[in-house]
């Protein structure tokens, strides 16, 4: 008998009548003799709407209230699924994430998991029940409800299989898979039958909302293998895993896109030691995660000093770092909110030359200015004007030849 945890999207959860499909298939996943636990988000846009209910409200939600509000909405969806279980005949148990012993650290809105105290589930699965979780959430040491921040679903679900020690966590959304770029940008693009943790773990972090990066992290670290696939559909899917076959490591895999990037460029920084963490230090204790870092050329002692974060952000980095401008002797901070960031990547690009060139050539051929570059082993990011996002990124595709890829 193996244990399988599969996780479902809001989309797949998004009314009754999904609820009720959901449930047949996690049925045949029972019956096929296998022990299930499922994890599951709000349903459709009930996060937004709570989101939305909460700035009516207070223009300044405590953190605290914030999420206990929004962990309601998946408790919503876990209770209505295993009602439709019981309805088919089959035992169920809904579990939040505390009564499932997800325990996090205490930042309100972006929780870490520290650690996975699965009894109960044990204990329910040893009784024959299939054990819906509320995804999203977890619980601290002082008992006070957290979550995991958007897409912490995927999160819940890979720590679960870790620490379950599950054969395999199935994500389940209303995607066929991993594709070579959004289909709904390229519609040539096609599904991947597997990637790489890496190379999924740099899609994920640069723009692909297939996974969410944390859940990749997690997923390599403890070798679970991870099937993304259409709750929508019987399509095989793309699996996620390190043991991926030699030749597909000898070409770009994918184009990502990433609409929520902001510039803040410091001017007129004075070049001295110690500059760049008074800066970025208080950022960081902000809890403000900051992407990519160019600093010019210093003349005459003085320098200017960009960087990248999310739009969301945008606003508290400002808060941050324009009174330390002003402490530094900095003469302006100025912003760019109207950004994109588009990817290659590919496990290719760490042995061969060439790609690099031949992106900027593409971007070149269509007008499409680079104002930020930054690189990994495996990935080659340009940010550039929101606007060509999209042509940037089928340019790429047909550069690259991913609409012939095998």
């Amino acid at each position: 008998m193996a244990l399988v945890v599969q996780k479902y999207g809001g989309s797949s959860v998004a009314d009754a009548e999904k609820i009720k499909n959901v449930a047949r298939r996690i049925a045949d996943t029972k019956e096929q003799g296998n022990e299930v636990v499922v994890v599951v988000s709000a349903m459709g846009d009930t996060t937004d709407e709570l989101i939305e209910l909460a700035y009516q409200v207070t223009k300044h939600p405590s953190d605290r209230e914030f999420d206990v509000l929004l962990s309601t909405g998946e408790l919503v969806s876990s209770t209505l699924l295993a009602m439709a279980l019981k309805e088919a005949g089959y035992e169920a148990i809904s579990l939040s994430g505390a009564q499932a012993g997800i325990v996090t650290d205490t930042t309100h809105r972006k929780a870490r998991i520290r650690k996975v105290e699965a009894k109960r589930i044990r204990a329910e699965l040893d009784r024959g029940s299939i054990v819906i979780v509320a995804g999203f959430q977890g619980i601290t040491d002082e008992m006070d409800v957290t979550t995991l921040g958007r897409g912490g679903s995927d999160t819940t679900a890979v720590a679960l299989a870790a620490a379950l020690e599950a054969e395999v966590c199935q994500i389940y959304t209303d995607v066929e898979g991993v594709f070579t770029a959004d289909p709904r940008v390229v519609p040539e693009g096609h599904r991947l039958e597997e990637i790489s943790y890496e190379e999924m773990l740099e899609l994920a972090t640069y723009g692909a909302k297939v996974m969410h990066p944390r859940a990749v992290e997690l997923g390599e670290l403890y070798d679970i293998p991870i099937l993304v696939a259409s709750s929508f559909s019987r399509s095989p899917g793309t699996l996620i895993h390190g043991g991926v076959s030699m030749e597909v490591h000898n070409k770009v895999r994918g184009i990502a896109h990433d609409l929520n990037v902001a510039k803040i460029t410091v001017v007129g920084v004075p070049d001295r030691p110690g500059i760049a963490a008074t800066i970025f230090q208080p950022l960081a204790e902000a809890n403000i995660s900051v992407d990519t870092i160019v600093q010019n050329a210093s003349i005459d002692a003085i320098t200017d000093l960009t960087f990248t974060v999310t739009r969301g952000d945008l606003e508290r980095a400002l808060q941050v770092v324009e009174p330390i401008c002003q402490s530094i002797g900095a003469r302006e901070c100025v912003v760019d909110a109207k950004l994109g960031a588009v990817s290659i990547v590919g496990t290719g690009m760490q042995n061969a030359p060439g790609y690099a060139s031949r992106m900027f050539a593409a971007l070149s051929e269509r007008g499409i200015n680079i104002q930020l570059i930054t690189t990994s082993e495996i990935r080659i990011t340009c940010i550039i004007a929101e606007s060509q996002i999209t042509d940037a990124v089928r340019a790429l595709h047909r550069a690259f030849e991913l609409e012939t890829a095998g």
